[in-house]
């Protein structure tokens, strides 16, 4: 899909302003259907400044069901058909689908200790990452707090969503 102007997305009704922004969170379009009524918004980050707003003003429950939406890193989802083309797309740009079969279970291992520890899947800004860098933070990151591990995840999330709304909308 071509990028949509930053101008067209503000005169967008609610579905299309949804169709645009909704896939810049995985699987979580209540993020942009929250954002729509606070148009027109002036620059792509004041896009992203209100879509994190609406993140970070849900409930407990709406951010840790956004972070359980994004799939493992090499594990389960990512190798199955469900895995969504964005999702793709990353983890292929940061070298996870040519694995050799140790750097594969190092990400199995990491994942199943990471979601054992916190309960849901680890969560990286996988475009911002290559596979070794991945690798070494699954370490520090199963030493943070649960709470510190909900920010980090969420904070990773935003970075995950400016990168894909640069791609969906341009400022012309």
């Amino acid at each position: 899909m071509s990028p949509v102007a930053l101008q067209d997305l503000n005169a967008s009704d609610r579905a299309r302003f949804v169709s645009v922004c909704g896939p810049v969170f995985e699987s979580s379009p209540w993020i942009a259907e929250r954002t729509w009524p606070l148009r027109p918004f002036a620059t792509l980050q004041a896009v992203h400044r209100a879509l994190v707003a609406t993140v970070e003003a849900a409930s407990q429950e709406e951010k840790l069901a956004l972070i359980r939406a994004h799939p493992d890193l090499v594990g389960r989802l990512a190798e199955a058909p469900a895995l969504g083309a964005l999702s793709a797309g990353e983890q292929a740009a940061a070298g996870l689908t040519s694995l050799s079969l140790e750097e594969a279970e190092r990400f199995r291992s990491s994942n199943r200790a990471y979601h054992d520890r916190f309960g849901f899947p680890f969560v990286i800004c996988a475009r911002e990452n290559r596979k070794e860098a991945i690798l070494r933070a699954f370490p520090e990151r199963l030493r943070h707090s649960r709470d510190q591990e909900i920010s980090t995840a969420l904070s990773e999330i935003a970075r995950i969503a400016w990168l894909r709304l640069q791609d969906a909308v341009v400022e012309a």
